[in-house]
């Protein structure tokens, strides 16, 4: 089932158990993919990869949002920050372990030669596109710089 489709079913399901703080991420879920349906030069379609793409956007906004009020001594507002990502890092596809990271990211280093940090850039850009939506690309930063610094 489409990305979209599980969203809006799940909003119904939210509805009736009166859930406010998964309702109200699955709404702003719903939001912005119909944004992205209806943005000008679009096909009125809004495939799994863009869908993915614009759920980690909500999620880092939700995470930078709980930062700023934790800073603020607002944790009332960090926790609903928090929840709302929770809700929404459910419809991303499963994270890959550092384990599984490290290891894919050894073989794109050997694939596109790299050997030193001043290579860094290529191996991001290979691995940008590879592991779109199964690993933080903070994440994917950290390990590469780490690799090729060793």
């Amino acid at each position: 089932m489409p990305l979209f489709d599980q969203v809006s079913q799940d909003i119904k399901s939210a509805m009736l158990a009166k859930d406010k703080i998964r309702l109200q991420a699955l709404r702003g879920i719903k939001k912005e993919f119909l944004e992205a349906k209806t943005a000008k030069g679009g096909d009125g379609e809004l495939s799994d990869e863009a869908a993915v793409k614009i759920l980690q956007k909500m999620i880092k906004q939700r995470k930078e949002s709980a930062a700023i009020y934790t800073e603020q001594s607002r944790p009332e507002l960090a926790a609903d920050e928090l929840a709302e990502a929770a809700v929404i890092e459910a419809y991303l596809p499963r994270q890959m372990s550092p384990e599984e990271l490290e290891s894919a990211l050894k073989a794109l280093i050997a694939q596109t030669g790299a050997s030193a940090p001043q290579d860094m850039g290529k191996v991001m850009g290979a691995a940008t596109k590879a592991l779109a939506g199964k690993a933080e690309g903070r994440a994917v930063s950290e390990a590469v710089k780490r690799l090729l610094n060793n």
